[in-house]
C-alpha cells in the first residue's frame, strides 16, 4: 500500500526563487490529499505530477502564505470543467475567509463546494484511516495539525503451516485470515489465531503546520512514522521565533525526539536559509539524527515499520 509526501511549498511567508510558499500533498493508494495551498500551488502541482483531481484541501490556518493558492487552484478547476465536489477544511473562523477565496475571481464554480470546519480532537473517518486536529502554537491564529493514522492491519498469514494442516489454497484461506474458523471436510475446526499473527500497525504521518513546539504535538506524533514540523528559522533566530510564534529547527528536532518518531522533516524555512537549509538540518540532526530538511518538489516515501 503506496503512502508518500510531495512537498509543493517549503518557504515561510514569502516564495523565494528556489521555495514557493506551503503546501504540500499526500497521496495514499491513489487518493490526493492536500494540506495548505499557498500562492502559486497549482503551478507546482503540474511541476511535480500532483494531478487536479484531489477531494479534499486542509488548511492549518488561514495566514496568506497557507491559503492564497486556493483562489487560482479553483479557477483553473472551473475552467478544465471540473464536476466532482471539493472539499475545503480548516479550523474555527475559517468559513468566513474561504467563502471569500470561493467569489474571488470568477463567477461561478462548476463543481460543488463544500467548506468545513474542523475543531481540534475532531477525526474524520476514511476507508481505511482518519485525519486527526490537533491544536498547535501560533500566535495570533486559530491553527491546527492534522495527523493521517492509518487503521490497524490484519496479522500475517502462515500458509507453509496452512498446507502442513491440510487447508486448501482459496477461499478458505480468505476466510481465516479476515478472523473466521473454518471446518475442514474432517470436521477438523481451525481457529484464526492458529495461523494469523497480531494485528499490525498501519502508518501515521503527522503535518504540524506553522507552530511552536507544543505537547499537543508530541501527543499527536507519539510512535509517527514521520513527522512533518515546521523549522522556520536557526538557532541564532531562536528569541524570533518566540516572538513570531515559530520553531527553530532544533526545537522541531526535540519534539520528533519526545514524541519517539521514526524520522522528521522539516519545512516552512525563512528566506534566509532558502538556497541552503543545510545549517538547519546540521542542527536539528544534534538532537534527532534521522532528520532531513525538505525542499520544494521532494518525494517522500512512508514504509510500514515493519516492513509489510
Amino acid at each position: 500500500m503506496s503512502l508518500h509526501i510531495r512537498l509543493l511549498g517549503t518557504s515561510a511567508s514569502r516564495p523565494t526563487v528556489e521555495r514557493n510558499v506551503s503546501s504540500l500533498a499526500i497521496h495514499r493508494e491513489g487518493e490526493t490529499l492536500m494540506f495548505d495551498c499557498g500562492e502559486g500551488t497549482q503551478r507546482q502541482m503540474m511541476r511535480y505530477g500532483v494531478s487536479f483531481a484531489l477531494e479534499d484541501i486542509f488548511f492549518t490556518h488561514m495566514h496568506a502564505d497557507h491559503l492564497l493558492g486556493v483562489i487560482g487552484l479553483m479557477r483553473t478547476m472551473a475552467l478544465q470543467g471540473r464536476t466532482e465536489r471539493l472539499r475545503l477544511w480548516g479550523p474555527r473562523g475559517a468559513s468566513r475567509v474561504l467563502k471569500r477565496a470561493e467569489g474571488l475571481g470568477f463567477e461561478r464554480t462548476t463543481f460543488p463546494l463544500e467548506i468545513l470546519e474542523v475543531d481540534a480532537g475532531q477525526r474524520i473517518e476514511r476507508t481505511g484511516y482518519a485525519i486527526a486536529a490537533f491544536a498547535v502554537d501560533h500566535r495570533g491564529s486559530a491553527s491546527l495539525g492534522y495527523a493521517l493514522v492509518e487503521e490497524e492491519r490484519k496479522g500475517r498469514f502462515n500458509p507453509d503451516l496452512a498446507r502442513e494442516l491440510g487447508i486448501p489454497e482459496g477461499p478458505l484461506w480468505g476466510q481465516i485470515h479476515r478472523g473466521l474458523a473454518v471446518t475442514l471436510d474432517d470436521g477438523r475446526v481451525i481457529e484464526p489465531h492458529v495461523l494469523v499473527g497480531e494485528k499490525r500497525a498501519g502508518r501515521t504521518v503527522v503535518f504540524t503546520g506553522d507552530t511552536r513546539p507544543c505537547a499537543a504535538t508530541i501527543d499527536a506524533a507519539r510512535g509517527a512514522d514521520l513527522l512533518i514540523h515546521e523549522a522556520t528559522f536557526g538557532d541564532e533566530e531562536a528569541v524570533r521565533a518566540l516572538e513570531t510564534g515559530h520553531s527553530t529547527a532544533r526545537e522541531a528536532a526535540q519534539v520528533a525526539r519526545d514524541a519517539g518518531v521514526r524520522r522528521l522533516l522539516l519545512t516552512h524555512f525563512s528566506a534566509r536559509y532558502s538556497r541552503d537549509a543545510i545549517e538547519l538540518q546540521r542542527e536539528a540532526k544534534s538532537v534527532f539524527p534521522d532528520t532531513v530538511a525538505g525542499k520544494d518538489g521532494m518525494e517522500i516515501e512512508v514504509a510500514f515499520a515493519d516492513g509489510g
